[in-house]
C-alpha cells in the first residue's frame, strides 16, 4: 500500500517519530487554542481565558514530550506532522470553525481533546521503552481529563452571569451578521422581483420567457445586493461583522427570493406555473414575517401587514402592467 500513497502508515513509524508526532500535535493544538482565544476575546473574555488556559495545558504536555525525547534521542527532533501520516486525525482550519459560533467551537475543542485521546493510547500500545509507554500513558489520561479541566476553567471564568452574556452577545452578532442582512435580501429578491416576473409572465404567457427574465432579474438582484452590503459597512465601528459574510447573506437570499417565484415558470403550462407562482409568493411572504417576528422582534401583525400588503402591492402592479 505504500507504493499508492507519498504519507507514512503510523505502524511504520519508529519510537523516535512518534514522539516527534505527538511534540508537534501538541504546537499544532495550542496554537489552535490561543486562535481561538484571540478570535473570541473581544466579544467573549470569559470564555477566551478559558481556550487560554488549555493553550497552558498543551504547552505543559509538549515540554514533557521534549524532556523525554531529549533523554532517549537527543536534541535533533525529526520533523513530522500530521498531515506526514495517512489516516492521521486532521485539525478543521480556525477560519472554518469560527463561522460556526461559539457553542460550535467549544464542541470542536472537545472532539480535539477525544482524538489527542485515542492517539496517546494508541501510540502507548506501540512502544518497549517503559518511561515512553507510561508518559504516552499519562498525556492519554490527561487529555480524557481535559473536558474536566475544561470544566473546571469553565467553571472559574464562565459564571451564569458571564454566559448569558455572551450568549447575547453571540445571538446579536448572529442577527447583525447573517439574519438582517439576509432578511433584507429576502425581501428584496421575493418583492422587488415580483413586478417585472409577472408583468412578463401575463404579458407575453410564455412561460420560458417569463422564466428567463425571472432569473435574470434574481441573479442581476443578488450580484448588485450583495456587493452593496459589503461595500456599504466595513463593520469595524457598526459591529455588524465580516462585510463579506453580510454581502453574501445578503446576495444568496436575494437571488433566492427571487428564484423561488421564477422557477415554476419551468413547467410549460401557462396557468400551472402561474398558480404555483403564487402558492410560492405566499410562502416566501409569510417566511419573511415570521423571521422578522422571531430574530428581529417585530409584532407578528405588524410584520404580516407590512410583508403581505407590500407584496400585494407589487404583485398587482406587476400584473396590471402585464394585462395592458
Amino acid at each position: 500500500m505504500r507504493f499508492f500513497t507519498q504519507r507514512r502508515h503510523f505502524r511504520d513509524l519508529s519510537e523516535q517519530e512518534i514522539l516527534a508526532l505527538a511534540i508537534s500535535s501538541e504546537e499544532d493544538d495550542a496554537r489552535i487554542y490561543r486562535s481561538y482565544a484571540e478570535m473570541l476575546r473581544a466579544d467573549f473574555p470569559d470564555t477566551a481565558r478559558i481556550f487560554d488556559g488549555m493553550a497552558s495545558e498543551e504547552d505543559g504536555h509538549r515540554q514533557r514530550l521534549i524532556e523525554l525525547h531529549r533523554k532517549r534521542f537527543g536534541e535533533v527532533i525529526p520533523l513530522i506532522r500530521r498531515e506526514h501520516v495517512a489516516g492521521y486525525y486532521a485539525r478543521r482550519p480556525v477560519w472554518l470553525v469560527e463561522n460556526l459560533g461559539i457553542e460550535r467551537i467549544r464542541e470542536e475543542a472537545e472532539a480535539m481533546e477525544r482524538d489527542a485521546e485515542h492517539f496517546y493510547l494508541t501510540a502507548a500500545k506501540r512502544t518497549s521503552d517503559a518511561d515512553t509507554r507510561k508518559l504516552l500513558g499519562d498525556l492519554a489520561a490527561a487529555e480524557a481529563g481535559h473536558q474536566t479541566k475544561a470544566g473546571d476553567l469553565e467553571a472559574q471564568h464562565l459564571t451564569e452571569d458571564a454566559r448569558a452574556s455572551e450568549e447575547r452577545a453571540s445571538h446579536r452578532q448572529f442577527v447583525l451578521t447573517w439574519v438582517q442582512p439576509g432578511l433584507a435580501g429576502l425581501m428584496d429578491g421575493s418583492v422587488s422581483t415580483l413586478a417585472p416576473i409577472f408583468a412578463t409572465a401575463f404579458a407575453t404567457q410564455d412561460t420560458w420567457t417569463t422564466f428567463l427574465v425571472g432569473l435574470a432579474a434574481s441573479v442581476g438582484a443578488g450580484i448588485s445586493m450583495g456587493f452593496t452590503e459589503a461595500a456599504s459597512d466595513d463593520g469595524e465601528l457598526s459591529g455588524r461583522g465580516s462585510p463579506w459574510k453580510r454581502g453574501v447573506a445578503s446576495g444568496v437570499m436575494t437571488m433566492l427570493g427571487g428564484l423561488g417565484h421564477a422557477l415554476p415558470y419551468l413547467i410549460p403550462e401557462f396557468w400551472t406555473a402561474t398558480i404555483i407562482a403564487f402558492v410560492v409568493v405566499f410562502i416566501e411572504l409569510w417566511a419573511i414575517a415570521w423571521i422578522q417576528n422571531k430574530y428581529m422582534e417585530t409584532p407578528f401583525l405588524r410584520a404580516t401587514f407590512q410583508v403581505v400588503l407590500g407584496g400585494a402591492l407589487v404583485f398587482a402592479a406587476g400584473a396590471l402592467i402585464g394585462s395592458g
